[in-house]
């Protein structure tokens, strides 16, 4: 018996347990099948979303892998929930839940079937970090496989992505695109599979979860369709072999250094402000210290180098042209900013990964611009306190947009009524938005939301109106705008005693959110304040906003 199969033995080939055994050689297991390692393949395919309707022939093929490597690879599915299907509608609140389902799935079904490693193959963003928390609450030998990044799309001569079609929504209303442009954007911002193209949060999460070492190599830039993509798919077996053999296990990988390193990629290549919350949850998971208080601390000390959308102008096929991650991490690793004795899914250091692999050549102006001349000289996910955000709050702001904005507030007690309100082109320059009542338990669900940025942007606002929200905004997301703000208006936080014309401050510098409300008031307004009503609430949605933890703690349900 093999000393990777340390769990599979006591269903494949304990005596006492003959019922598990017939049911295994029913499914067609050969004796020499049954005597090998079992491997979980855990696939989030599903056919109604680019991000993820190639995923489960992706598996097919690490399935085919992990034979070659004397293993039994077993195909599982998960769920996930497609942000850019269910952006602006009520779906949204079902986004952010779906990754604790997909970590319960993995959990359940690895530990309930006694396997003995697993292989996620992941594509949109909440697949990413689920799979990986799934993975560090078993801790058995695994590897993520990122899906991998859509091409760019084209219309007219132009480049196109996914935040294309929302932003054309707004020049649509101010009447600056007729409507055959405006299908012909729609019809052409996705050519085919992948996650959305830019720095968003699905790129932006294959990029930590590279650097943090969970997947191989070149996982997070290889494109979808690439002959690269399906390489990595075919060499899974192999790695996830070394990885039973030496029994190397996610919490060995992820560890309070390897945290560091993900948000130092993170940081500077501009990734989403989704990252904050998923990396909170993933070291929370895995039981490593690890808060806020690091992301204000590394944010401060890394300047942004990566020009990618939606605030630059480059996607992620520029820096796997480029030489993708690898590349790039190791022009951060030469220059001191990463830790390179991390151990990867590799079996070996981060650094020990990158000894053959050429730095990147950053330029001015291109993808990846100069340390000595970065795009913006500290990060651009700020974390804001204040007396509007006592447990915090999180900015992506990167500079072009400003770094100080004051204004009377607009409230909303939901993303649709905000959205109808800046449809009828009630909100004006100068004004700060306030979007309340969508946080975790509130929302409930924390609902991602692109669309009244979008309208924002498209309607030539980005610089002239501020967004603020209880709730998050999609990696897509430009503009001044502030997200998870906690406490949330549910939990009585100030966010939900704010009135229309309260005056509400947002410094960058300061890294400060403040209202001009006294406390006294706040303590006589909190008496007639009456909470969102939840009571209709059933299934996935009551359980989650009972059981869900602050932003400021990552959103996790497991939390003891």
């Amino acid at each position: 018996m093999s000393n990777s199969k340390k769990y599979s033995w006591e269903v494949s080939d304990n005596q006492e347990n003959p019922a598990s055994m017939a049911m295994l050689y029913a499914t067609g297991l050969s004796d020499e099948k049954m005597k090998q390692p079992f491997v979980g393949v855990a696939s989030c395919g599903y056919e109604s979303n680019p991000c993820n309707m190639h995923l489960n022939d992706f598996a097919r093929v690490i399935k085919a892998s992990t034979e070659k490597s004397r293993l039994t690879g077993l195909v599982f599915n998960t769920i996930g929930i497609s942000d850019g299907i269910s952006m602006g509608t009520t779906g949204m609140r079902y986004s952010l839940p779906s990754r604790e389902i997909i970590a319960d799935s993995i959990e359940s079904f690895i530990l309930g079937h006694s396997f003995d490693g697993i292989v996620a193959v992941a594509g949109c963003d909440k697949n990413m970090p689920g799979a990986v928390m799934g993975m560090l609450r078993v801790n058995r030998p695994s590897i993520m496989v990122y899906g991998g990044t859509i091409r760019s799309g084209k219309y007219k001569g132009e480049k196109l992505n996914i935040v294309s079609a929302f932003e054309a929504y707004g020049k649509r209303i101010k009447n600056e695109i007729n409507d055959e442009d405006y299908i012909g954007v729609i019809k052409n911002a996705c050519p085919g599979a992948g996650a959305c193209g830019g720095m968003y949060t699905a790129n932006t999460m294959s990029s930590a979860i590279e650097a943090m070492g969970l997947s191989l190599p070149y996982s997070a830039s290889n494109p979808a369709n690439s002959e690269e993509k399906k390489r990595e798919c075919e060499l899974a077996g192999e790695y996830i072999a070394g990885l039973l053999e030496k029994d190397i296990k996610p919490r060995d990988i992820v560890t309070r250094k390897s945290l560091e390193n993900a948000v130092r990629v993170v940081v500077a290549l501009a990734g989403s402000t989704n990252a904050v919350l998923h990396l909170l949850a993933i070291a929370r998971t895995a039981e490593v210290e690890f808060t806020l208080e690091d992301f204000k601390r590394i944010n401060s000390e890394t300047p942004v180098l990566g020009d990618f959308k939606p605030s630059g102008k480059y996607m992620m096929e520029d820096l796997h042209e480029q030489g993708g991650l690898p590349a790039f991490m190791r022009y951060l690793l030469d220059k001191g900013l990463l830790h390179g004795d991390c151990m990867t899914v590799t079996g070996k250091t981060l650094a020990e990964n990158l000894a053959d692999v050429s730095p990147m050549t950053p330029e001015k102006g291109e993808v990846i611009n100069p340390l000595e001349d970065p795009v913006k000289e500290t990060g651009h996910l700020c974390i804001l306190t204040g007396n509007l955000a006592p447990e915090g709050s999180v900015a992506k702001i990167s500079g072009k947009e400003g770094k100080v904005f004051s204004g009377p507030v607009k409230v909303f007690d939901s993303e649709l009524e905000a959205n109808e309100a800046m449809k009828n082109l009630e909100v004006e320059k100068g004004d700060v938005v306030v979007i309340r009542y969508v946080g975790p338990k509130g929302g409930p669900g924390m609902p991602e939301m692109l669309k009244p940025t979008s309208i924002i942007i498209g309607a030539g606002l980005g610089s002239d109106v501020a967004l603020i929200t209880d709730g998050r905004f999609s990696g897509g997301t430009h503009g001044f705008v502030v997200g998870h703000v906690t406490p949330e208006a549910y939990t009585g936080g100030p966010i939900g005693l704010l009135k229309n014309g309260d005056i509400v401050t947002i410094n960058a510098d300061s890294l400060e959110i403040n209202c001009n409300v006294s406390e006294e008031e706040f303590e006589v307004r909190r008496k007639s304040w009456v909470n969102k009503d939840l009571s209709y609430l059933n299934g996935t949605l009551k359980k989650y906003s009972q059981l869900v933890s602050t932003a400021s703690e990552g959103c996790i349900t497991d939390k003891g």
